[in-house]
C-alpha cells in the first residue's frame, strides 16, 4: 500500500498548513487493518524524510516489531530518497545537478524562494517561505551555493504566483536535466530525470518482491500521477484535480470524509474481497 500524506493521510486545515499533523481514527484503523492482513504500508510523499517520521510513528508503522525489526519503508522528496524507519537509514537515493534548471527559473521568476533540504536538520533557503510550509531549521543561504554540488531535490516557491503560472513556467522552460511537479500553489519541484515517486515506490516493491499488479497506491496530487499510473490500482483522492482523478483506476472520498480508509477499508474492513491484480474498477 502506497499512501500519500499531505491530502490523503492528513488534512489540511485553512491557515495552519503542515504544522498541524493528526492522523484521524478512522485512517489508523484502516491502516491497521491492513498491516494485521500482512500488508506492507509505504509512506510516498514530497516530503523531506525528516518531515516523514512523526507521521510514522503517529501510524505506528513499526508497532510490534512489523518488518521484522529493520523498520518501515518510506519514499521521500517524491521518490528521491528512500529510508528505513526507526532508525532512519538511507538505503537509496538519486541526485542532479540543479544549477541549470534553477538559473533558468530565475531568470523568468527571479523572486521566487529556492530551498535544498539540509539532511536532519531542516532546509537550506535563499529567503523566508510562508510560514508552516517547510519543517525544521531553516538556514539562509545564497543560491549559487544550495546548488553547487549534487541535490535530490530542489523546491521553487513564489507566494505572488499562482500553480497555472508555474505549470506554464515549467513547459515553456522545457528544464533540460530534469523532471519537474507543480503542487497545489506555486510550488515546483525539480528531481532527478525519471525520478517520481512511482521509481520510489517501484524501488521498494522489487526489494520485497512485489509487482506492480499487487499495489495499491492513494494521494492527491499531481505528484502522485506516476504513482498511480504505475500501481495496479490507483485510486484519487475526492478532492484531487482533474488531471489527477484521470490518472486513476478509481476516484474515493474527499481527504474531509475519510477518503483513505473508505479504500483500504474496501478490501481490508468488514465484508472486505481480496485485491484484484488487475487495474479494475469495483463498483
Amino acid at each position: 500500500m502506497a499512501l500519500d500524506i499531505d491530502g490523503t493521510l492528513i488534512k489540511w486545515l485553512e491557515g495552519v498548513g503542515t504544522t498541524y499533523e493528526e492522523i484521524s481514527s478512522p485512517v489508523y484503523d484502516a491502516v491497521h487493518l491492513a498491516l494485521d492482513a500482512g500488508a506492507h504500508v509505504v509512506l510516498a510523499s514530497g516530503r523531506s524524510p525528516h518531515a516523514m517520521t512523526t507521521v510514522a510513528d503517529m501510524l505506528d508503522l513499526n508497532a510490534d516489531g512489523r518488518e521484522a525489526r529493520e523498520g518501515a519503508w518510506v519514499v521521500a522528496s517524491n521518490g528521491a530518497v528512500v529510508f528505513r524507519y526507526p532508525p532512519l537509514e538511507v538505503v537509496h537515493e538519486e541526485t542532479f545537478d540543479a544549477a541549470p534548471a534553477v538559473a533558468a527559473i530565475l531568470e523568468h521568476q527571479p523572486t521566487a524562494l529556492v530551498a535544498v533540504e539540509e539532511r536532519g536538520v531542516g532546509y537550506r533557503v535563499n529567503g523566508p517561505f510562508p510560514a508552516g510550509e517547510l519543517t525544521g531549521e531553516l538556514i539562509t543561504t545564497e543560491v549559487a551555493d544550495l546548488v553547487a554540488g549534487p541535490v535530490s531535490r530542489v523546491i521553487i516557491r513564489d507566494p505572488n504566483a499562482t500553480a497555472d503560472d508555474f505549470v506554464a513556467l515549467a513547459e515553456r522552460l522545457g528544464l533540460q536535466g530534469t523532471d519537474y511537479v507543480v503542487g497545489w500553489t506555486a510550488w515546483l519541484d525539480l528531481a532527478p530525470v525519471g525520478v517520481s515517486k512511482a521509481s520510489g515506490v517501484q524501488y521498494v516493491a522489487a526489494e520485497l518482491g512485489i509487482e506492480a499488479a499487487d499495489v495499491l497506491a492513494i494521494g492527491d496530487g499531481r505528484n502522485d500521477i506516476e504513482m498511480l499510473q504505475w500501481a495496479g490500482r490507483g485510486v484519487a483522492m475526492g478532492q484531487a484535480i482533474d488531471v489527477v482523478k484521470e490518472a486513476a483506476d478509481a476516484v474515493t472520498g474527499t481527504v474531509q470524509e475519510e477518503g483513505a480508509a473508505i479504500e483500504l477499508n474496501r478490501w481490508f474492513g468488514d465484508g472486505r474481497r481480496a485485491p484484484s491484480s488487475t487495474r479494475a474498477r469495483p463498483a
